[in-house]
């Protein structure tokens, strides 16, 4: 098989490695389209130190089923599917059941660097983190559905109620989703501050309204479009700048939801906590719950999702898309490497006849 592998900190590679071979409790899929994520960017630059040269990584993912193991019979050949990456024990399913990210001895598939994972024709998977697709969803969009999940569990953990002003901070690809998830799960349509104007300008295709930090007036602006200071706000950036933010425009009691990864460790006011009584709280991943929940939604509009996805490309560009990304110069949205034939690539896939 084909696969795009790190061969060094800021070089990727196109290769040839064994076929995998399925385990009697493991799924063999046939990989249709990887998604680039932020996490991924960074183990390519080696700035997150959870990604090492050799690695395959890779870890939103959709393809279709192309052999069973010899124990599993819960899934067909051929059947578009999605992966679920947080891998835990059988043995520890009933403990953490609802709560599988909490697991000590998960391991997440695109990071775990002895398995080789979705940025390659083939992935095995077990068969209890196989989630299929809904069958009229074009196959393209189920490679969102694991950053959809992220969202799902971020708003979860944040709870917003009916009546209540949510700001989005960062509208990168998961501030993107986020904004996506908050409309179908609530109704409600998110207002979500991004400094760069294409990807503004993505998220109002997604229906929802947009602010620029950086404006002299964002503070007032926050206050006009949300009717007053936001009851909860959800940070998909996750830096000292954006978390300053969250509380610069939130009223006292306000709840905060830390799902952006942009710094391993930031200062924090605390008095903006204690004495002004906000919730903090942090998101990681998703419960098994939360990723089946966001594979179920992903049908339930998908126009609006197929704006998620700027750039389809070919495995022999993976590499080029990866140098792009680190420079700061990718796509608004989410690329996709394209695997298998035909290797098109469109800023605006026909996602509604994409059975490849």
């Amino acid at each position: 098989m084909r696969v795009l592998v790190l061969k060094d900190f800021g070089h990727m590679a196109v290769e040839e490695r064994p076929d995998p071979v399925p385990g009697p409790s493991d799924v063999l899929i046939e990989i249709v389209a990887t998604g680039i994520c932020g996490s991924d960017v960074h183990g390519f630059s080696g700035e997150n130190g959870r990604r090492i040269p050799g690695q395959v990584m890779g870890h939103e993912t959709v393809g279709r089923v192309r052999a069973l193991g010899s124990a599993t019979t819960a899934l067909e050949i051929g059947q578009p599917v999605t992966v679920n990456p947080v891998v835990i024990p059988e043995s520890a399913r009933s403990e953490y059941v609802g709560r599988e990210q909490h697991c000590p001895d998960k391991y997440v598939i695109g990071v775990r660097a002895d398995r080789s994972a979705a940025f390659a024709e083939l992935l095995v998977a077990p068969v209890s983190n196989v989630v299929p697709i809904p069958a009229a969803t074009p196959i393209l969009l189920g490679a969102l559905i694991e950053p959809l999940a992220v969202a799902v569990h971020a708003i979860t953990r944040v709870d917003p109620q009916p009546g209540e002003r949510v700001l989005v901070v960062g509208g990168g690809p998961i501030g993107q989703s986020v904004a996506l998830a908050l409309s179908l799960m609530t109704g409600e349509e998110a207002v979500v501050a991004e400094i760069d104007p294409s990807r503004r300008a993505l998220i109002e295709r997604l229906g929802a309204r947009t602010l620029d930090p950086q404006a002299p007036t964002f503070a007032e602006e926050v206050r006009r479009q949300l009717g007053g200071e936001a009851d909860v706000v959800i940070d998909a950036v996750g830096v000292e700048a954006t978390l300053r933010t969250a509380f610069a425009v939130s009223r006292l009691g306000a709840r905060i939801c830390l799902v952006g990864m942009g710094a391993p460790v930031v200062p924090l006011d605390a008095f903006r906590i204690s004495v002004e009584e906000r919730t903090l709280v942090g998101s990681f991943t998703y419960s098994d719950d939360d990723f089946r929940r966001a594979a179920s939604m992903i049908g339930d509009a998908p126009a609006r999702a197929g704006v998620l996805i700027s750039e389809l490309v070919p495995l022999a560009d993976g590499p080029v898309a990866f140098e792009r990304a680190a420079a700061g110069a990718g796509a608004p949205g989410k690329t996709l490497v394209q695997f298998g034939e035909p290797e098109t690539r469109s800023t605006t896939p026909p996602l509604t006849a994409c059975r490849l």
